[in-house]
């Protein structure tokens, strides 16, 4: 079979010379802060949502939480987890909270003026704290 093609020995094949891909200039503390930096919201991110519904009722009933009383319902929480429950009742100060322990979501709030006469359903486990 011949070659249709043919190429002298004296044809020089040279490697094509590319730029070496550009690389954004960054200092050795940049990735460091900004690891950092994530780290630290991150730890102070709650681990607990809260659904549409108990928003709604948190805002129209002027419920707000520190972030020591957010840590203690999140404690709260991780309890009942440990016992396995799954939808709890927790109870603390005047504040009644609905929460899926499962996916760590508050289904509802309720405060003090709407506690009497209430009835909870659904649930398997209670924490008063």
């Amino acid at each position: 079979m011949e070659n249709k093609f043919h190429i002298p020995n004296s044809f020089p094949i040279r490697p094509i010379n590319r730029p070496a891909p550009s690389r954004p200039k960054s200092t050795a503390a940049s990735p460091i802060a900004s690891f950092n930096q994530v780290l630290q919201e991150k730890l102070t991110e709650s681990s607990l949502k809260f659904s549409a519904h108990a928003q709604k009722r948190m805002a129209a009933n002027g419920i707000k939480l520190s972030e020591g009383e957010l840590r203690k319902l999140e404690d709260a929480v991780a309890k009942v987890e440990a016992k396995g429950g799954k939808e709890s009742l927790i109870l603390m100060r005047d504040l009644a909270f609905v929460v899926s322990v499962k996916n760590k979501t508050v289904i509802t709030a309720i405060n003090h003026e709407r506690l009497q006469d209430n009835v909870f359903t659904n649930i398997d486990s209670a924490v008063i704290s």
